[in-house]
Parts: structure tokens; C-alpha cells; sequence
């Protein structure tokens, strides 16, 4: 079963919501099969590196100079549903924090790069079943790395129907509190090209919750993507679009879609003051 099986109805009409046009969407999604991460985690039927696993990079931050600040990771690009939950989330998160999906290379190389964090089904089938809303994201790592970040970036993926925008579409929804970070993100989306909505209204959809795991910030307050089924497709090979062979058969639209996001993040960070 689908992780979300809601009917949303869109404010405007799709040609608008290329400009960022706000969609309201009526929640009816199904409970998911584990409350939390702690309580997957703790199913014995399922096995670590078979059914799931979790990747992570935090990045060594060392200042030991009286006369200067190194400044720290200030962002803290996550996949909750990554691997075969929601295909692609995975790669995304990677390229957006600064390295090649394939071979984990910095991409590009003179940076910068992000901490990140992923939870991923990899399962041949039936990852669905692994999905944990991210209101009830309670890995320690995640919610670690989270809070020491002033920002966070989360990656979701989700079916047109489920965006209340038409069959086929190739969209992104843009939520969570940080409404700065949602406004950097709809303009850089426009300018490449990529049709990019608001969400609001629909908790899980929009990432409005407090307790939604891209708000668990520094600032209390994060930005949320829902990119469309159709969307990520078109950013792979055909015949490609798998766990094992997306990340080595990425095509341009992939980057475009990563550069814009780490643009975004750049804009972000020259408005934050490092003291």
C-alpha cells in the first residue's frame, strides 16, 4: 500500500502552480506499518543491510585557531524514504549534499558539501511497507544531526494524484516551516526550468508539523520536497530507474534539479550570520 492514498484538489489551475502557486491538499493517508524508526529497528523479522539500511556523513569540523572561526555544517540534506521506499530520494540526497551518487566523489569538486543522512528500503520488493512518516522520524542520528544543523533539507518522493496536480505530471512540492529556505527554493526551481508548487495545508504533504523531521533544526524550522513520480523518472535512463543502477545512469535534468536545490542552500547561508 501506497504510503499515502489522498485525494488533494489544487487552488489553482497547473499552469499556475509553475510559479509556485500555494496547493491545498485534503489529508487521507493510510498508517503506516511501524509508528516509529525505534519500533522498525526493533522488529527481529527484519535484518539490517538486507531490509533496510541507514548512511550518514557528518563532516569533522576542527578549529583550533583563538584568532579565527571556522565556520560549521550549517545544512543537513536527509532522505527519510530512500532506496526502494521512494526511487531516487537516495541519489538526490547525495548529489544535493555535494557528492556523485555513484562513487560518492565530490561533485562538484570544489564543494561545498553538506552533512546528510538517509534511511533506505532494499528490499527487491514491498519497501512500501518500511515507510515511517516523517512526523514519527525518531532515528538518533537523524534527530542528532537535525539539531545541530540550522537547516535541513528533507527529500520525498510522491505520485501526481497524491500532489492533487494530473496524471504525468513533472513537479516538485515545496513545504516545511522555513519559509525563507521554501522562497529561495520555488525561484531557483523556476529560473532552471522545473516546475515547482507550495504546498500547504496537508500536514505530511506541506512538512508543517513541529514534529516533522525536516523542522527539527536548529531554528526549529526546515524545508520539505515532494518531487512527483514522473519527475524523478525523467531524471534517470531509461530502463534504469532501480536501486542498482540509478545512481551510475543519472541524466541532466538530475543535476539541474540537485544544482538549483544546492543554489537555494547557498542563498540560504549567506543570510545566516556565523558569529
Amino acid at each position: 500500500m501506497n504510503r499515502r492514498t489522498l485525494i488533494a484538489a489544487l487552488a489553482t489551475a497547473p499552469a499556475l502552480a509553475s510559479l509556485g502557486t500555494v496547493l491545498r491538499a485534503t489529508p487521507a493517508h493510510a498508517a503506516d506499518l511501524y509508528p516509529s524508526n525505534t519500533a522498525l529497528y526493533r522488529d527481529k523479522s527484519l535484518v539490517k543491510g538486507i531490509d533496510y539500511g541507514r548512511r550518514h556523513r557528518r563532516h569533522l569540523i576542527d578549529d583550533q585557531n583563538p584568532a579565527a572561526t571556522t565556520p560549521f555544517i550549517r545544512t543537513t540534506v536527509i532522505a527519510p524514504h530512500g532506496g526502494g521506499i521512494e526511487g531516487g530520494t537516495s541519489e538526490l540526497c547525495l548529489a544535493v549534499a555535494g557528492y556523485h551518487p555513484a562513487d560518492l566523489a565530490p561533485t562538484p569538486a570544489a564543494g561545498p558539501v553538506h552533512d546528510f543522512w538517509m534511511f533506505e528500503g532494499l528490499r527487491s520488493s514491498n519497501n512500501s511497507a518500511l515507510h515511517v512518516t516523517s512526523t514519527h522520524c525518531d532515528d538518533t542520528v537523524a534527530r542528532a544531526m537535525c539539531a545541530g544543523s540550522l537547516n535541513v533539507l528533507s527529500l520525498h518522493g510522491c505520485t501526481p494524484a497524491q500532489a492533487g496536480l494530473e496524471a504525468g505530471a513533472r513537479a516538485v512540492l515545496v513545504g516545511g516551516l522555513n519559509a525563507t529556505f521554501r522562497q529561495f527554493l520555488v525561484a531557483e526551481f523556476a529560473a532552471a526550468g522545473i516546475r515547482a508548487v507550495t504546498a500547504s495545508g496537508e500536514e505530511e504533504i506541506a512538512g508543517i508539523s513541529p514534529e516533522n523531521i525536516c523542522n527539527r533544526s536548529m531554528l526549529a524550522m526546515g524545508a520539505q520536497l515532494e518531487i512527483t513520480t514522473d519527475l524523478r523518472a525523467a531524471m534517470f535512463a531509461p530502463g534504469k530507474n532501480t536501486r542498482a543502477d540509478r545512481a551510475a545512469n543519472t541524466l541532466p535534468l538530475f543535476w539541474t534539479f540537485a544544482t538549483a536545490v544546492r543554489t537555494a542552500i547557498q542563498r540560504l547561508e549567506a543570510t545566516q550570520e556565523i558569529l
